[in-house]
């Protein structure tokens, strides 16, 4: 008989709105993610403490892990320090740091993941990678994706707005991403998945086209659902291609570049993405995604971010080397270093008219 179908590695609870934290508990045990209550909880040390407070008391059975940082030596720590319990599940509760330490300790014992965002910065919340800083910079490590996913917009609306705005950019390079895996497709016959690709772009879209801003909870159910769906496209193509293209090779190569002056992921992502899709040829498209980029308060050129179009230059010439055999616009276009100066001041002057 043929296979009709395939199965989606996804979570089976997808939580997303006001109010969802306080029913955590009762989503762990009804789901029957944890049906005795034995939970390993990895917070952070500030903004998880007090998260603490508020869900201790439900969750009786739980013992809590604080997470010193973002590094592989964090991760490894912690899951050495989960192993001496017997828990059914791991619950990381916390930004993108916590989230990822918690991806790879739940992984590296054997345990399923709870992931709890209390903040939107990107699309790596429902990913089945988790990043984390080593001795050579910065390494991604394949991970399960999360079982369940508990997103509560009121916790969100209380982190500070940057957080918001990364997720913005992140998701919104998206479609750019999709265009780079059409590209290489084309040019190279890499294979695309067209579930993946669908997946990614309409995450993207969805938040290029609504109306709504950082304060709204329409906005945030709508930016939140295309981050998980954003890692779920992961999962289905099995890398991060439906997600990462040119716009990712160019926020690598700030962070590589310039470390200690880079700014957020999404800042750069989204910059990146505008560029990306200006060097194509898709004029329209990068103007809209400027125009969505500067009303929710993100960058669109680097100066706004404390570069000078001399080191934008350096940064778009060094990033095809952030990610050999990735085929994006970046490759394919191949430019040099007068041709990408020209190209910039082009864009610069496109995007301010």
């Amino acid at each position: 008989m043929p296979v009709l179908t395939r199965l989606i590695p996804s979570p089976v609870v997808v939580d997303i709105r006001p109010g969802a934290l306080d029913d955590l508990a009762a989503v762990l045990a009804d789901q029957r993610i944890s049906h005795s209550g034995k939970l390993a909880v990895a917070i952070s040390g500030g903004s998880g403490a007090k998260l603490r407070e508020r869900l201790a008391p439900a969750m009786p059975g739980a013992d809590w892990f604080e997470v010193g940082g973002g590094t592989l030596d964090d991760a490894i720590k912690l899951a050495d320090a989960m192993k001496k319990g017997r828990y059914d599940a791991v619950v990381g509760l916390g930004g993108g740091k916590i989230i990822d330490c918690a991806k790879f300790a739940a992984a590296r014992i054997g345990l399923p993941l709870v992931a709890v965002a209390t903040n939107l910065s990107h699309d790596g919340l429902c990913s089945p990678v988790a990043t984390l800083d080593n001795d050579a910079g910065r390494g991604s490590y394949g991970v399960p994706n999360p079982i369940a996913v508990v997103i509560d917009l009121d916790v969100i609306r209380e982190a500070p707005v940057r957080f918001v705005r990364s997720g913005i950019g992140d998701a919104l390079s998206n479609i750019s991403a999709v265009a780079d895996w059409e590209l290489a497709n084309r040019e190279k016959g890499e294979p695309i998945d067209g579930l993946a690709a669908a997946m990614a772009r309409q995450a993207g879209e969805a938040v290029l086209r609504h109306p709504g801003g950082v304060g709204d909870d329409g906005f945030l159910q709508v930016l939140a659902e295309g981050l998980v769906l954003t890692g779920i496209s992961m999962s289905v193509a099995g890398d991060s291609r439906p997600a990462s293209g040119a716009c990712h090779e160019i926020n690598h190569a700030f962070d590589l570049l310039f470390p200690k002056r880079a700014a957020s992921h999404g800042e750069q992502c989204g910059l990146g993405a505008a560029f990306a899709m200006y060097l194509r040829g898709a004029r329209e498209e990068s103007g809209n995604m400027a125009e969505v980029l500067y009303r929710h308060g993100l960058p669109v050129l680097p100066e706004e971010i404390g570069f000078t179009p001399d080191e934008f230059v350096q940064v778009v010439e060094f990033a095809p080397k952030t990610r050999p055999g990735r085929y994006t616009i970046l490759e394919h276009l191949d430019l040099s270093t007068d041709q990408i100066k020209d190209a910039y001041a082009d864009y610069a002057k496109a995007i301010g008219s």
